[in-house]
């Protein structure tokens, strides 16, 4: 598979997942029912704990992995998330959501785009990136106790640049995807600009949105 097919395969099924995402989400919010079960107590955790477990199988699998079986574990985890998505409807308003996702949108193509182009090697950038992802978790998960106002921005800010970091980081790694996994190789690239996207779109919306609440 060359390049040129490789991303554009990447990239359309990116685009795929985003959309059922989105549909779902929006779809899920219109439904009061549907919204309260879905968000509230073990309905939420339960779809998280997918997601988690689907998101490892992906990893590990991926070697061995076809192309069907990719495709399933993609637009099932896509699915998910977009139910976890029917509370950013329920909170923010439409025309947020829109102006945020062109922003991230934007922002991400013009990152995926230098990932594409650049010619360094940024392979090394990869543990700094894990390590500061890891060190967001943690501050996150300390902030739910102390719910400071301040420290809610810092995290979206530092979120923003590490997902930044990891577009180009992912997109320079199609080409060793395709080495291990050829067929399944796109795919697997979407499912990483996917996480990339969305947790940019998320913190985006955080950082920007938040006097827009309905």
């Amino acid at each position: 598979m060359d390049k040129y097919e490789l991303y554009s395969k990447t990239f359309m099924y990116l685009a795929i997942g985003l959309l059922i995402t989105f549909i779902t989400g929006f779809g899920v919010s219109l439904n009061s029912t549907m919204l309260y079960n879905v968000v509230v107590g073990k309905s939420y955790i339960l779809i998280w704990i997918l997601q988690f477990v689907l998101a490892l199988f992906f990893s590990f699998r991926l070697a061995k992995m076809s192309k069907m079986e990719a495709v399933i574990c993609y637009t099932l985890y896509a699915f998910l998330t977009g139910l976890t998505f029917a509370s950013l409807f329920a909170l923010f308003s439409i025309s947020s959501i829109i102006i945020v996702f062109l922003l991230a949108a934007c922002i991400f193509g013009i990152l995926a785009f230098i990932g594409i182009t650049t010619k360094k090697d940024v392979t090394s950038i990869g543990t700094i990136l894990f390590v500061g992802l890891i060190a967001i978790i943690i501050v996150s998960l300390i902030n739910i106790f102390l719910g400071s106002g301040l420290l809610a921005i810092f995290i979206s800010i530092v979120s923003i640049m590490i997902f930044l970091g990891y577009t180009v980081y992912d997109v320079k790694r199609l080409s060793i995807l395709s080495m291990v996994n050829e067929e399944a190789a796109p795919i697997y690239g979407a499912f990483e600009l996917y996480l990339d996207f969305i947790n940019l779109f998320i913190n985006l919306l955080e950082l920007f949105a938040r006097n827009n609440n309905n």
